[in-house]
């Protein structure tokens, strides 16, 4: 029987942080739904997309850095808009923090994913070195 596939735990915080925000803005008042929900949204959705992108690319392909930091930075805007979501009361405070948490922590294991693959490609290119040295 084939053995699963472990996921990517930074793509498995992204997903939780997703079915949340999804969640807790199926009941936002009706006149936020088609601007600062969809938002939300698809910034969940973008920042998946683009983990998932850059886990397909090789950890030498220079487009997997910039998938990784895409996704970084889409994290960083879903703070921002989830804030302004509480200030006109389409969240409530505490699904800020519960958003802000889960999002804190997608940018923590982003930050430990870039720095593996920087170990992982150093060490590949030490390796190389020395077998062609």
């Amino acid at each position: 029987m084939p053995q699963k596939k472990s996921e990517l735990y930074v793509l498995t915080k992204a997903k939780e942080l997703s079915k949340y925000v999804i969640t807790v803005t199926e009941k936002s008042p009706k006149k936020f739904r088609f601007t600062l929900v969809v938002r939300l949204q698809n910034y969940c959705l973008d920042i998946i997309e683009n983990i998932l992108l850059a886990n397909m690319l090789h950890i030498s392909d220079e487009r997997r850095l910039e998938k990784q930091k895409e996704a970084g930075r889409l994290l960083e805007l879903l703070g921002y808009f989830s804030m302004i979501c509480m200030e006109t009361e389409c969240i409530l405070p505490n699904q800020f923090e519960n958003i802000s948490k889960l999002q804190a922590e997608c940018l923590l294991f982003l930050g430990k994913w870039i720095k593996s693959d920087q170990k992982r490609l150093e060490k590949s290119e030490n390796e190389n070195k020395a077998s062609s040295g």
